[in-house]
């Protein structure tokens, strides 16, 4: 069974381009445009690694990744903040939110493959 991948981003290329990427890798791979539609996707399935843009409409990032933790079933789950955002104090508080990579847009495939390799 491959893993799943859930991308959220308000970016449909970004979202598209990330997918093309993990679907030949060979995960699975669920979309959302941003953290509200995000947590309902959080229904109880298994989801070994969310990767997650900072800034969008509705819900960020950041916020998203709180309510998610809150949650049992995705409490440990690894999260990557796939973003433009470059601020340090930003890095270091989704870090004690139990962000554990950041990686900055425009990203290069096989470092993301890299990266998600080492998460999960």
């Amino acid at each position: 069974m491959s893993k799943v991948v859930l991308i959220v981003d308000d970016s449909a290329s970004v979202r598209q381009i990330v997918s093309m990427v993990l679907k030949a890798s060979g995960y699975t791979v669920i979309e959302a445009d941003n953290g509200k539609n995000a947590l309902d996707r959080l229904d109880g399935q298994k989801i070994h690694l969310i990767v997650s843009d900072v800034n969008m409409p509705e819900m960020d990032g950041m916020t998203f990744v709180k309510h998610a933790r809150e949650l049992d079933a995705y409490k440990f789950t690894p999260v990557l903040m796939l973003t433009t955002e470059t601020d340090q104090k930003l890095k270091d508080t989704a870090k004690q939110m139990g962000v554990r990579a950041w990686l900055v847009k425009p990203f290069q495939p096989p470092l993301l493959l890299s990266t998600l390799a080492k998460l999960m």
